[in-house]
Parts: structure tokens; C-alpha cells; sequence
């Protein structure tokens, strides 16, 4: 479980299964207050898509390193 413990300023404190962490509040979802609990879910398509896009990002980058034909380095 994931609970808002305190909001100091700009930032939110977590507590995690004890533990507690600092993010910015800006992180966190509009109108969150302290002691509402929130819920992290692992998005499968999201990670699916992002990856197909860091891959063709990579592959566009290497097409413009790679040197045509007739280049040389001297």
C-alpha cells in the first residue's frame, strides 16, 4: 500500500510497506491529499509502446551515423 503520510511545500512524503520516500508533488495525482492511499499499476501496452518507440528512435540514429557510400575518413 502506498499512503500519503505529510505534504511539506512542494514536497509529497510516501510511505511504502514502512519506508518512506520524497517525491515533488507535482508527481502526484491532482487533488491527492495526505492520507490517501494510492494504487501503482504495471501498464503492459504502455512499456510495449515505449519500447517500439526507443527502438525506432535508435534505428534513425544509426542510419544518420552511418556514412553513405563515397564518404571517407582521411
Amino acid at each position: 500500500m502506498i499512503v500519503i503520510d505529510r505534504i511539506e511545500g512542494a514536497r509529497a512524503i510516501l510511505e511504502i510497506s514502512g519506508q518512506t520516500f520524497d517525491i515533488p508533488l507535482a508527481l502526484l495525482p491532482s487533488g491527492a491529499k495526505e492520507g490517501d492511499v494510492l494504487r501503482l499499476i504495471l501498464d503492459a501496452a504502455a512499456t510495449t509502446d515505449a519500447v517500439s518507440e526507443a527502438e525506432a528512435r535508435l534505428a534513425r540514429l544509426r542510419e544518420r551515423s552511418n556514412p553513405g557510400p563515397g564518404t571517407f575518413d582521411l
